[in-house]
């Protein structure tokens, strides 16, 4: 799956290769180091009123101002562009050059040409170069924080398929998650909530979710109930609850600083969803690869009975990959309700076979006993980087529905080819002509 990955990216990198400009503090370089040392006069940084914007005419004008040039900012609206030059111009200072973007150049090109005295100075961008538009930083950081959500209930969703089990609640309890956590802040200060608050009533969502993990595992241990029956009704049940909680309508009554989490960053620009994901995971790979517990789980998968006759408490075991799973769906909605600033019934649609395909694409047998949790994080990575490639290609919403379906079609197949024993002998007859 690893391979398969890095062949997606590979392609993908190749089939979005675009003339490129750098933006911001990397545009300002890109100037800088092509300007020649005897540049001398006056110079204007000129952009726009994005953050981009204001990062370029920034450093470029640290970057002149440490060459001993006069550099002058005409940044913000074209209004206010012209009214720099205007004023630059009644003072009878003549720019020698005019620095700006490349998404800016269009606009500060006409100011330049309706204004007499500017109309030969020297318009300069930065130059282009070739690369590919999936592999700029935003993307791969915005490929990464997208399947946050999806990744966080994998890694629960990996555990239950292992058991033999399978959980379609998921989907439903990220809504309800989103929904319970807004509710409550909304009813202890909205807006104006406290840090105290929020964390309360992320953890009551928390809560919720996990007790409802709990009830579908009850079902299933108590009552045997087959695991599709018993969570399929859950699912129904969560969403119900979400649009009677919510009246059906969306909640969007948090503060501005609950957006940390699924907006926000840690340092060097590494998203905190992205983070937090990959604690989990690494949490959850220490659980099944080095404990007891771990070992159980498997053994449950592998073989029932002989988990039982072992001494091994089955229910005990399934109560728990069940009400883990609920609560890392309740950890997902919070980070559903951080990123999209509310909570609504509405919710994560599908989710739930988009986490189970991110578990049967990394490797996890639907038989049970079979899974390795870093092979999930890379199913979400392969779902991921699929989703965004096509979008990236211009490849329309319903033929993306195909390759996916077909993609989880292909990792099933292969895991039953696997179980047959096909793979082995294909692989001993290739040795062996």
């Amino acid at each position: 799956m690893l391979f398969i990955l890095v062949l997606l990216c590979a392609y993908f990198s190749v089939a979005t290769l675009t003339e490129t400009y750098p933006e911001g503090a990397d545009a300002a370089e890109a100037i800088a180091a092509r300007l020649a040392d005897t540049l001398t006069g006056p110079v204007v940084a000129a952009a726009g009123d994005t953050e981009a914007d204001a990062a370029f005419t920034q450093r470029l004008a640290r970057l002149l101002e440490q060459r001993d040039l006069e550099v002058i900012v005409a940044a913000g609206s074209p209004r206010d562009v012209r009214a720099v030059f205007e004023t630059l111009l009644a003072e009878g200072k003549t720019p020698a050059r005019i620095f700006t973007t490349s998404e800016a150049h269009a606009t500060i090109a006409r100011i330049q040409g309706s204004l007499p005295g500017l109309e030969e100075v020297p318009l300069v961008a930065p130059p282009s170069h070739t690369w590919p538009t999936f592999l700029k930083t935003d993307n791969l950081l915005n490929v990464a924080n997208q399947i946050a959500v999806m990744a966080i209930v994998a890694a629960g969703m990996t555990m239950v398929i292992i058991t033999g089990g399978i959980d379609l609640s998921v989907g439903s309890l990220i809504a309800l998650s989103t929904v319970v956590t807004a509710w409550l802040v909304r009813r202890n200060g909205g807006v104006d909530a406290s840090t105290a608050t929020l964390m309360a009533a992320a953890l009551g969502g928390i809560a919720v979710c996990a007790s409802f993990g709990s009830f579908s595992g009850l079902m299933i241990t108590r009552f045997e109930l087959p695991p599709f029956i018993a969570t399929l009704a859950i699912m129904l049940v969560a969403r119900g609850f979400a649009y009677i909680l919510s009246e059906g309508r969306p909640i969007y009554e948090f503060p501005e600083r609950f957006t940390w989490l699924g907006r926000g960053s840690i340092g060097l620009g590494i998203p905190a969803a992205v983070a937090l994901m990959l604690v989990i995971y690494a949490l959850a790979w220490v659980l099944m690869s080095k404990t007891r517990l771990g070992r159980h789980i498997y053994a449950v998968g592998g073989n029932p009975e002989s988990a039982r006759l072992s001494g091994i408490p089955n229910r005990r075991v399934l109560m728990f990959v069940y009400t883990a799973t609920g609560a890392l769906a309740g950890l997902g909605g919070i980070v559903m309700a951080s990123q999209l600033k509310g909570g609504a019934g509405t919710y994560a649609p599908m989710y739930e076979l988009y986490i189970v395909a991110a578990a049967v694409v990394g490797g996890t047998s639907l038989s049970g006993g079979e899974g390795r949790i870093p092979g999930t994080l890379i199913g979400a990575f392969i779902i991921a980087v699929i989703q965004n490639g096509m979008n990236l290609t211009n490849v329309e919403s319903y033929t993306q529905n195909v390759v996916l379906g077909f993609v989880i079609l292909g990792a099933v197949l292969l895991d039953r080819l696997k179980k047959r024993g096909f793979v082995r002998r294909w692989l001993r007859r290739a040795q062996h002509p």
